[in-house]
């Protein structure tokens, strides 16, 4: 078996990891801060996502362009579950999204607001109140779902899933700093991806 693909799709979205963690972190902000002063707090954050999605794409083809083995296609009727988890985390992630503040989540509130605010309200409810990180339930899904797995993608995977994981540890230090026992609170009442018979109470 050729381990060229999926060693290079792993290398690549480690690299990619490393370098979307740094830029989003404290201190690359309060350098943009320090650098550009009030015109960071209003930019920074679309900049980062655009910057985001754009270094990401050289993953992408690296992985497309070096497959790898194909490990197993689904066949029907399994075909039907897979593609109605897939659905199930894309209608997660919309609903994620939806339920939060979008335009601050892309970056485009801060660029109309007095005062920037570089954190969004705390929600826990709705989809919330069953997951702390929807949009990361969803994306979990649509990657270990999908209908044909081939080695390099089984790479994406495993690379997506430790980084996911990983980042959602850090985010939720930030969000305890932010927000104190309220999120602690939380932390102990809803699961951090998928859902188990023991929600939050909260409303």
């Amino acid at each position: 078996m050729n381990l060229t693909g999926p060693a290079l799709t792993f290398l690549a979205f480690a690299l990619y990891a490393i370098l979307h963690s740094l830029l989003a972190s404290l201190w690359a902000k309060g350098k943009s801060r320090a650098l550009l002063g009030s015109l960071s707090d209003r930019a920074y954050r679309l900049t980062y996502n655009l910057f985001a999605g754009i270094s990401f794409l050289p993953v992408l083809w690296i992985m497309a362009a070096n497959p790898g083995s194909t490990l197993y296609r689904i066949s029907w009727p399994w075909l039907l579950l897979s593609t109605v988890l897939q659905l199930t985390g894309a209608a997660i992630i919309l609903g994620g999204m939806l339920q939060t503040d979008v335009w601050h989540f892309l970056g485009l509130r801060q660029l109309t607001q007095n005062t920037p605010s570089a954190e969004s309200p705390l929600i826990i409810t709705g989809l919330y109140r069953y997951m702390r990180h929807p949009l990361y339930t969803g994306g979990l899904l649509l990657i270990w779902f999908t209908p044909q797995m081939t080695t390099s993608l089984l790479a994406f995977n495993v690379a997506a899933t430790i980084y996911l994981y990983v980042g959602s540890i850090f985010e939720e230090r930030r969000l305890v700093a932010a927000f104190g026992e309220q999120y602690e609170r939380y932390q102990q009442q809803v699961p951090r991806f998928f859902p188990f018979p023991r929600f939050s109470q909260e409303r």
